[in-house]
Parts: structure tokens; C-alpha cells; sequence
């Protein structure tokens, strides 16, 4: 063979090779693509189930106290203290860019329209995600793992009726309850290291923070944190629903649960501000309001 031939040969076997990573790709690409559309439309159509059962049967009081006590009572401990400090950290970072300019005692409204809007609703939700959605995953995983749930359905009762709705209520009516609590505490948390620790003026803290605060705002972390324990609950009993089998599966699923809500709630939060404000500027295009 001449070297003529053998460079033409050599680019031939190049090039098909370059083709066949290129085929390769673009099918992992697609497998990729196909298998998250996949996992997007089960996640929706579990959620569907779960609403429409929510409309037609509200569960029984002995389904839903317990529910209510494991998301609500036992989490205040910790979305307080996470508050709390929330707002001490934020004091902490803020005074000494705002004492540079003289503007010390606007601290409490960067604090509070912080907390109300943003950091209060997010981090709890995240909080939660980790305590609560975890939890439900694991619980509900560990019921597939051992065949719990079939044996319920066997029985003629509806596993997401019986399971999930409760724990929807649950996340749906305390999560935003948390958030207030978690919002209150590091206000005060705020308050307390800026007026006590760093010395600022009280009349004035709480007089620049409530012309920046108003009844909106409060609103608009309330209205996120609905769409926080939704995303929580569904994902969080979903993940335990299609648990893999073995302990491994359970631990895996608890994972995905907290890592899927907590991307879940920072999508949500972007796109709910964007219609939040968008309305704000609709309601009140002069950029003020009654508080």
C-alpha cells in the first residue's frame, strides 16, 4: 500500500470513528433528555392523584394529627433557631458596608425585607426539605421496601389516599406557618444583635424598617411558602413511592428527595418573585403602598 493510501485509509478510520462518538453522544444526550421528561411527567401525574383525591375525600383526624405533629410540632425547634440566627448573620454582614456610608440605622429594613421576602421562606423551605421531605421518603421507602403499601392496597385501600394526602395537608397548612415563625424570629434576631450589640437606635431600626416592609411583602413570603411544602410533600412521598429495593434504595431515595425539593423550591422562588413583582408593579406602578 502506498503512503498515499494509507493517510487516506488512516482519515477514513478517523472519521468514522469521530461519527460513531458523535452518534454515541447524541444518543446519551437523548437518553438523558428522555429519561428527566420521563421522571417530570410521573412526578406530575403523581401529583395529579394526589389533588384529585385531596378534592373528593379529606382524610380522617386520626390520619392527619399525627401528620400535622411530625411537620409541624417537631420542626418549630429548628426553623426558629435557624431564624434566629438568620437574622443575627445578616446584621452581622450588613452593619459595616452600611456604617461606611452613614446609613447604620437603614440596617433594619435591609434585615426585615430580606427575611420576609427571600431568606425567611427559602431557608425554612429548605430546612424542611431536609427534616420533613427526607423523612417522608424514608418512611414511605421503607413501607415499599417491606411491601407495606401493597399489602394496603390489597386490602382495598388507596395508598396515595391513605399515605400521601395527609402528608400533602400537613406540609400545605404548617409550612407557611413555619415560615411566619421563621420570619418573626430572625426579625428579632435582627433587632436584637443591631439595637443591643451593635448600637444602633431603636426608634430608628424599627422606623426605617416599616417604611420598607410593608403588607405585600409579608404576603409574598406567605405565597411562596405554600408552593415550597407542595413541592416538599410531593416529592418527598413520590421518591418513597418508587423507592429501589434495599436499604440502599431508602437512603438513595431520602437523598433524591431533599436534593429534588431543594431545586424545586430555588426554581419556584424565581419565577413566583418575578410574578410577585410583576403584579406589585401592576397594582401599584408609583412603587408605593398602604401598609
Amino acid at each position: 500500500m502506498t503512503p498515499s493510501a494509507e493517510t487516506t485509509a488512516e482519515k477514513s478510520s478517523l472519521i468514522a470513528k469521530l461519527y460513531l462518538w458523535l452518534i454515541h453522544s447524541v444518543a446519551d444526550i437523548g437518553a438523558v433528555a428522555l429519561n428527566w421528561i420521563t421522571s417530570v411527567g410521573s412526578v406530575f401525574f403523581f401529583a395529579m392523584q394526589t389533588i384529585s383525591w385531596l378534592i373528593t375525600r379529606v382524610p380522617k383526624k386520626e390520619t392527619l394529627l399525627p401528620n400535622f405533629y411530625q411537620v409541624g410540632v417537631r420542626s418549630l425547634p429548628v426553623v426558629a433557631l435557624t431564624g434566629t440566627f438568620i437574622g443575627m448573620v445578616l446584621a452581622v454582614q450588613s452593619y459595616s458596608q452600611f456604617a461606611h456610608i452613614g446609613l447604620q440605622t437603614r440596617l433594619g429594613g435591609v434585615i426585615n425585607m430580606s427575611l420576609v421576602t427571600e431568606l425567611g421562606p427559602v431557608l425554612a423551605g429548605t430546612m424542611l426539605a431536609g427534616r420533613v421531605g427526607s423523612a417522608m421518603a424514608a418512611e414511605l421507602g421503607t413501607m415499599r421496601v417491606t411491601e407495606q403499601i401493597d399489602a394496603l392496597a390489597s386490602m382495598g385501600a388507596n395508598p396515595i389516599q391513605y399515605l400521601v394526602v395527609p402528608r400533602l395537608l400537613a406540609c400545605l397548612c404548617l409550612i407557611p406557618a413555619l415560615t411566619v415563625v421563621a420570619v418573626f424570629m430572625g426579625v428579632v434576631g435582627g433587632a436584637f444583635y443591631s439595637i443591643f450589640i451593635l448600637d444602633i437606635d431603636a426608634f430608628y431600626y424599627w422606623h426605617n424598617s416599616r417604611s420598607v416592609v410593608g403588607l405585600y411583602d409579608l404576603f409574598s413570603g406567605i405565597f411562596k411558602s405554600l408552593f415550597f411544602g407542595i413541592a416538599i410533600a410531593i416529592l418527598g412521598c413520590y421518591r418513597g413511592f418508587h423507592c429501589d429495593p434495599g436499604a440502599e434504595g431508602v437512603g438513595r431515595a431520602a437523598t433524591a428527595a431533599f436534593v429534588h425539593a431543594f431545586v424545586a423550591i430555588i426554581v419556584l422562588d424565581l419565577f413566583l418573585g418575578i410574578l410577585l413583582i410583576g403584579i406589585h408593579k401592576m397594582l401599584w406602578p408609583a412603587g408605593s403602598y398602604i401598609f
